[in-house]
């Protein structure tokens, strides 16, 4: 719980080599997942950080409060890892700085993973979890937000369109980091960026589909129908191989009448948020994250109050 940090560029420089092994599609998942697992302790949670073990869609989660345990707002975090990595461990730090950040109850998923279970493991997992915070946990739907990271990102995305067409729910938020919004894309203009590779993330991309319909928006949300999204905030590394896939889907929400805004960061790497106890770049925007929810789940949350005194009159 150390609030010491180091200097973007030396981190940056640590890591390269560290996501090259990893993110390695000749390697088996289990080896993937292991070299991912080994880095997580070097993540910090904050201090004042509470790590509570539960369950959600009758898989493995965590509720992460920072300061006062029991809170009016809360945020489903969807991990990344490319449908095939990741875990509660590999994410507890950064879902705990946007605990912090937010002021709300962060609840991270350990969702299905692929290939053992392919496309649509992870989105009905992710959409239980989001119904039972609403049904079980007393949360008004746009008191949630749903949050992710590169694949969970997309996840997050998909998550919305869903809830929305099949549930008639709306979430309060949307928040994502390098959302990974069409995995079935073979288009992009780069290989590699410091994080991610293409060879990696198109097996990884597979894996996940297992022979489905690539432009289903369960699976790619870029392809889904965009309109009645929740207002959302895009966060991207402008050198970023998801670069231009994101710039896409900002534009198509933004056409599509959504409260979308994109913050472009120029030094940032894929998914720098998840250092954000080792590099005050990150942390500073995991803050910007966690405002922009803070925001939008506090409006909501004054509109029901007002909601309700209105009525009492």
């Amino acid at each position: 719980m150390s609030t010491f940090t180091l200097p973007l560029p030396v981190v940056a420089f640590l890591l390269k080599p560290y996501f090259r092994l990893a993110f390695n599609s000749r390697l088996p998942y289990r080896i993937q997942r292991l070299l991912l697992e080994a880095g997580a302790p070097l993540q910090q949670v904050p201090a004042g950080a509470v790590v509570r073990p539960l369950e959600l869609a009758c898989r493995p989660a965590e509720k992460i409060t920072v300061g006062a345990t029991e809170r009016p707002t809360a945020v489903l975090y969807l991990h990344g890892g490319a449908y095939t990595l990741g875990s509660l461990a590999t994410h507890r730090s950064l879902a705990a700085h946007l605990a912090r950040e937010s002021s709300s109850a962060v609840f991270t998923l350990d969702y299905r993973l692929a290939p053992e279970n392919p496309y649509p493991a992870a989105l009905d997992d992710a959409v239980s979890a989001f119904m039972q915070l609403v049904t079980e946990f007393d949360y008004s739907e746009d008191r949630v937000a749903i949050a992710g990271d590169s694949a969970g990102g997309g996840l997050a995305a998909a998550t919305a369109l869903r809830l929305i067409e099949r549930h008639g729910v709306t979430p309060g938020a949307l928040a994502l980091i390098s959302p990974w919004v069409d995995p079935g894309d073979r288009g992009a203009a780069k290989k590699a960026d410091l994080v991610v590779n293409t060879a990696w993330s198109f097996d990884a991309a597979d894996a996940y589909l297992a022979g489905g319909d690539r432009t289903d928006p369960g699976y790619a949300p870029m392809h889904g129908k965009l309109d009645g999204l929740p207002p959302t905030r895009i966060h991207v590394g402008s050198e970023e191989v998801l670069y231009p896939q994101i710039m896409t889907f900002t534009d198509k929400l933004a056409a599509a009448g959504v409260d979308v805004s994109l913050v472009e960061y120029a030094r940032l790497w894929h998914v720098a948020h998840a250092q954000a106890s080792l590099v005050k770049e990150a942390a500073d925007a995991v803050a910007d994250l966690g405002h922009f929810i803070a925001s939008k789940l506090i409006r909501a949350k004054d509109d029901s109050s007002s909601a309700v005194g209105s009525s009492a009159h």
